[in-house]
C-alpha cells in the first residue's frame, strides 16, 4: 500500500485516466443504459402486470413460497409492491451485470494490454509502474458510479421513492466496485485473458450460489457472497444502508491485495504460471473444428449450465402462472393475445425467454474469430495448410451446434421443473420443438455477426444490437404499441409458440433461408479481405 500513494510510481495517471476514459465511453454509456434499463423495464412491466391490490398479494404469495425462483431471484420481501418487486427481480442480475462490465474494463486495461505488447510500449515512456492498473481501476469505479446513478435516478423519475431509489443505485454500483477489485486481484495471478476471465466468472458464479443456497435453506451463506450483501441493504423495504461499509472494507482489501502482488511480479507474466500442454496435440485437435471447439467449451459449458437452471426455475412456476401474471391487459399481451391458459401462454413465452437468454452465447460464439484475429493468432494458423474457410467454417459450426445444445438445455430444464411441480411430463414434444424453432431464430443474429466479421472485424460486435432489438421487442413491443413492421423485424416473432400455435413449417423454412444466406455471405466476405 506504501507504493499505491508512491508519486512515482503514478506518474502518467492523469494522462492515461482521460485517455481510458474516452476510449470506453461508449461501453460505459452501453452499460449504464442497458442496466439501467433492467431496472426501470421491471417497474413499468410489474405496474402494468397487477391492476390491483389483490392481484400484487395473490403473486406475492405464490412468489413467496416458491424456493426455485427465491434462489434464482433472492430473498423475497415486499413483492407486494412495485419497489419489492423491482429489488426482488433485478437485484441479483443487476450484479452480475455491473460485476461483468467491471471484469471487462479491467481485463480490457490490463491483461489485454500485456498480451498484445501495448503495456509494454506504454512504459517506455514516462509512465510510473502503478499508472496504467490504477487508471483501470478508476475507470471502473467511474463506470459503476455512472450505473448506480442510472439506475437510482430511472427508478426515482419513474415515481418510487427516494430512499429506496438510492438503495437500488447503491447495491448495484457497489457491487460491480467491489468486482473490479476482484478483477484487479485476478489480472496479477494469470497470464492472459481467458484465465482472467475464468476467475472473475468462478467468483461471481461461486457468490450467486452462495447467496441462493443461503435464501433458501441457511441465511449465514448469504452473508459470505457480496450478491447477498447488496440485497442485505433491503431496497424499498426497510432501506438500511450499513451493509455498504461491508462493500467499502472488502473493496479497500482486495485492491490493497491486488497493488501488492503486483509488485511481485514482471509485467507480462503472472503469479499462476501456466501449465506446459502435452508434447503432442491429441486426436481432437487434429482438425480446425476440434480447435475450434477446445477455445469454446468452457464457455458452452457455463451457458449450458445457466440456461438450464433458468428453465428448471420457470418450470418450477407451473400451475401458479394465472396468479403470478394477474388479470392486467399487458399481461394478457405477454401471453400471446390473451391466451384462455394462462400456464401454456407463460411456459410459450418462457421458451421465448430462455432463447434471448441462450443468444447471448450464440453471438458471443459467433464473435469468438474476431477474438482470435485481434490476438495475433489467426495468421499463425493460416500460414499452415489450413484454409482461412474451414478455420472460419469451424468456428460457426461450433456455434450451430453450441446454441442448438444449450437451447435444448433450456428445454430439457423447462421440462423437468414442471414436471416435477405438477406430474405432467407430457409435454416435452412442445419445450423440445419451441427450442429447436428459436434456436434457429438466434442464427439469425448468428449469420448477421459472421458477416459482419467477414466484412470487417471492427463492424462484427454491431450483431448485438439485433439481439437488443429483439429484447426491447420481446418487453416493451406491445406496452408502447410497436409497429407490427418493426416488431416482426425480430426473428423470434416467427417461430410458431406451441402450444399456443400450431406448428407450421413456412416460417422455420424461411429462418432457415435466412440463416444459410447470411452464413455464405459471411464465408464470401471474409474469403476477401486481408486478416488482421
Amino acid at each position: 500500500m506504501i507504493r499505491l500513494v508512491d508519486r512515482e510510481g503514478l506518474v502518467g495517471l492523469r494522462v492515461l485516466l482521460p485517455a481510458f476514459l474516452r476510449r470506453d465511453a461508449l461501453m460505459i454509456g452501453c452499460w449504464t443504459v442497458g442496466i439501467a434499463l433492467l431496472y426501470w423495464s421491471q417497474a413499468v412491466g410489474v405496474k402494468g402486470l397487477y391492476t390491483s391490490q389483490a392481484d400484487f398479494d395473490r403473486a406475492a404469495a405464490t412468489m413467496e413460497n416458491n424456493a426455485a425462483l427465491i434462489a434464482m431471484a433472492g430473498p423475497a420481501r415486499a413483492l407486494n409492491t412495485v419497489g419489492g418487486q423491482v429489488t426482488w427481480q433485478a437485484a441479483a442480475f443487476g450484479a452480475i451485470a455491473a460485476g461483468l462490465m467491471s471484469m471487462f474494463l479491467i481485463g480490457r486495461h490490463t491483461r489485454a494490454e500485456e498480451e498484445t505488447g501495448r503495456d509494454e510500449l506504454l512504459r517506455s515512456a514516462v509512465v510510473g509502474r502503478q499508472a496504467p492498473q490504477t487508471a483501470a481501476l478508476l475507470v471502473a469505479l467511474i463506470a459503476n458510479l455512472a450505473v448506480g446513478l442510472g439506475v437510482g435516478l430511472s427508478l426515482w423519475l419513474y415515481g418510487l421513492p427516494g430512499t429506496g431509489s438510492l438503495a437500488s443505485g447503491l447495491q448495484v454500483g457497489l457491487s460491480g466496485a467491489l468486482f473490479a477489485g476482484v478483477a484487479l486481484v485476478a489480472a496479477q495471478l494469470t497470464q492472459n485473458t481467458r484465465g482472467m476471465y475464468g476467475w472473475v466468472g468462478l467468483t461471481i458464479g461461486v457468490a450467486y450460489g452462495l447467496r441462493a443456497v443461503g435464501d433458501v435453506s441457511n441465511p449465514a451463506l448469504s452473508w459470505l457472497s457480496p450478491i447477498g450483501w447488496g440485497q442485505a441493504m433491503w431496497a424499498f423495504s426497510g432501506d438500511r444502508f450499513w451493509p455498504a461499509w461491508l462493500f467499502v472494507a472488502a473493496l479497500v482489501i482486495v485492491v490493497a491485495a491486488a497493488f501488492a502482488i503486483f509488485e511481485h511480479r514482471d509485467i507480462g507474466s503472472g503469479v499462476v504460471a501456466a501449465r506446459p500442454g502435452p508434447a503432442e496435440a491429441g486426436r481432437t485437435l487434429q482438425g480446425a473444428f476440434g480447435l475450434a471447439w477446445r477455445e469454446q467449451r468452457g464457455t458452452f459449458y457455463g451457458w449450458s449450465l445457466g440456461v438450464f437452471v433458468s428453465g428448471l426455475a420457470y418450470g418450477s412456476i407451473g400451475n401458479d402462472a394465472a396468479a403470478m401474471l394477474g388479470d392486467s391487459q399487458l399481461s394478457e399481451a405477454m401471453l400471446a393475445a390473451g391466451m384462455a391458459d394462462p400456464v401454456d401462454g407463460f411456459l410459450a413465452t418462457s421458451a421465448w425467454m430462455l432463447a434471448l437468454i441462450g443468444a447471448g452465447f450464440a453471438i458471443s460464439s459467433a464473435l469468438r474469430p474476431r477474438v482470435e484475429e485481434s490476438a495475433g493468432r489467426v495468421e499463425a494458423l493460416l500460414a499452415t495448410a489450413l484454409p482461412r474457410g474451414r478455420w472460419f467454417a469451424a468456428h460457426g459450426a461450433v456455434t450451430v451446434l453450441g446454441t442448438v445444445a444449450i437451447g435444448v438445455a433450456g428445454a430439457l430444464g423447462l421440462g423437468i421443473g414442471f414436471g416435477l411441480v405438477t406430474s405432467e411430463w407430457n409435454r416435452w414434444g412442445d419445450f423440445l420443438v419451441n427450442a429447436l424453432s428459436m434456436s434457429l431464430a438466434s442464427l439469425v443474429w448468428v449469420g448477421l455477426a459472421r458477416l459482419l466479421y467477414g466484412i470487417s472485424a471492427r463492424w462484427a460486435p454491431w450483431a448485438w444490437a439485433g439481439l437488443a432489438f429483439s429484447v426491447v421487442v420481446m418487453l416493451f413491443g406491445e406496452v408502447l404499441s410497436f409497429p407490427g413492421w418493426l416488431m416482426d423485424l425480430s426473428p423470434y416473432r416467427h417461430p410458431a409458440q406451441l402450444p399456443i400455435d400450431a406448428f407450421a413449417w413456412p416460417p422455420v423454412v424461411a429462418l432457415g433461408a435466412v440463416v444459410a444466406g447470411l452464413w455464405v455471405a459471411g464465408q464470401a466476405a471474409f474469403a476477401r479481405r486481408d486478416v488482421h
